[in-house]
């Protein structure tokens, strides 16, 4: 689908004159490696994750055991006891499913958990592309780490670096690794490329 977009928005841009447009590329997924607070609500939602399958494999497990007692117990049973003891089980198995659903489903308790942790850094982010592309002129950003497919990439359109620069977040760390700064005088908008 993305493929078809992006074909339909290059077809829709082509006869306009393609020198006229800016294009550049971020990797959304080292951008936020490197925030702390992208960090800490990962690990929360971890956290969260792990709470809410413990709490599905005990209602798993509870339904096992009342199967298991069920059967060692069934040839005692009258018919109306069996009965009985099949709703319980029944009932018990929708109970873990309706709560797998409200807790994992669509719309559940950790997508929303998800958004309300991720959306403050992942709005910080969005205004530092924008301010980016602003101050770049650039009329389209790809992220480079998305589903989208980038068969070739220019390292003199990676705009990664400036947006970490916008948002305060230091990529030293990484030059002490030994890479060499890599020099983008071809591009007349960028001065040194910074390491990643």
């Amino acid at each position: 689908m993305k493929k078809i977009v992006f074909s339909l928005l290059l077809s829709s841009v082509l006869p306009l004159g393609v020198q006229a447009q800016k294009f550049g590329y971020v990797d959304m997924e080292y951008i936020t490696s490197k925030i702390p607070e992208y960090q800490k609500a990962q690990s929360d939602m971890n956290q969260f994750s792990e709470r809410w399958a413990r709490e599905i494999q005990e209602k798993s497990a509870e339904i096992d055991r009342l199967q298991r007692s069920y059967m060692a117990e069934e040839v005692l049973l009258t018919d109306e006891l069996k009965r009985k003891r099949q709703n319980e089980i029944r009932e018990k198995e929708l109970e873990a499913r309706e709560y797998n659903n409200k807790v994992f489903g669509v719309d559940g308790m950790m997508f929303q958990k998800k958004k309300e942790l991720l959306k403050p850094v992942m709005e910080r982010v969005q205004r530092s592309v924008e301010k980016v592309c602003a101050q770049r002129r650039l009329d389209f950003l790809f992220d480079k780490s998305s589903d989208f497919v980038m068969v070739f990439t220019n390292p003199k359109h990676d705009y990664t670096d400036y947006v970490m620069e916008d948002l305060g977040i230091d990529t030293k760390p990484v030059a002490a690794s030994g890479i060499a700064p890599v020099s983008t005088t071809n591009n007349p908008t960028s001065t040194t490329k910074k390491p990643k």
